[in-house]
């Protein structure tokens, strides 16, 4: 299904003002001395912020879109998947609690799981990185004008830049000896985490992203972010899907080639 780019210039404007809602919310409690932090049931923390905005954003929505469905890390799914906004009030969580600055809210439009409109919101970095299907990749930094966004070139494995994400996840999901091999192929490796990376890539500061056990929200945007900027974007085994609890982002012409690094 292809959505008119009329209609999706309408919705990215929507997202961003859903973006400035956020930032709103997110920065004034970053740092702050009473932050309220609680253990949800998968072990993993949430904050009076992370619940704030994504209450906030649904609110916004549920005005905006009625017909739409929501999809966010905090309050779950409802309503249509045909449409489906897909909410991470605070991606990067543990970062925001500790008051690292690397964290994010994402929003993303799906139009049948696919994502059409992303925007990836960092007010602590002062950046916002954002696309629609067919209108580019693009990011506004520190009061900067908005600049339309483009991958690397980079044509061999022994030339790029790979972030990796977390060393335990490559582990726990059994690709550990995976990852060292296309470490040790690869100019450069480091850990950037969470949103940071793939906002990397698509500005085309580094070439390659690969990270396990990731849910709907924490890459939608990332999808159509990469694609707009002229990357590919998969799961480890190059399903085109955002369901697949894994993720691949490259400039696109090393993509096979890290697949072929990557498949078991």
């Amino acid at each position: 299904m292809t959505t008119p780019l009329s209609s999706l210039a309408d919705d990215l404007a929507l997202a961003l003002r859903l973006a400035d809602a956020a930032d709103a919310i997110s920065l004034a409690r970053f740092r702050s001395g009473n932050l309220e932090i609680s253990t949800k049931p998968d072990a993993t923390h949430v904050t009076d912020a992370d619940l704030a905005v994504e209450r906030a954003l649904r609110e916004i929505l549920q005005t905006e879109r009625p017909d739409d469905g929501i999809l966010g890390e905090e309050y779950g799914t409802g309503g249509s998947t045909q449409r489906q906004w897909i909410l991470d009030p605070i991606d990067g969580t543990a970062n925001f609690l500790r008051g690292v600055p690397n964290w994010a809210t994402l929003i993303s439009l799906a139009v049948d799981g696919v994502p059409v409109v992303g925007v990836a919101s960092a007010p602590a970095f002062r950046k916002r990185w954002w696309a629609a299907e067919g209108a580019g990749a693009w990011l506004a930094e520190d009061g900067l004008d908005a600049r339309r966004l483009q991958v690397s070139g980079v044509e061999k494995l022994e030339d790029a830049s790979l972030s990796f994400q977390s060393i335990a996840q490559w582990d726990e999901a059994g690709y550990l000896d995976r990852l060292i091999g296309l470490a040790r192929s690869v100019w450069r490796d480091r850990a950037y985490g969470d949103m940071w990376s793939y906002g990397l890539l698509a500005e085309g500061l580094i070439d390659i992203v690969g990270e396990f056990d990731v849910k709907e929200y924490d890459i939608a945007p990332f999808v159509i972010l990469v694609r707009e900027a002229g990357g590919r974007f998969s799961a480890i085994d190059g399903t085109d899907t955002i369901a697949g609890r894994s993720s691949l982002a490259t400039n696109g012409i090393l993509h096979d080639q890290v697949l072929g690094a990557l498949a078991r």
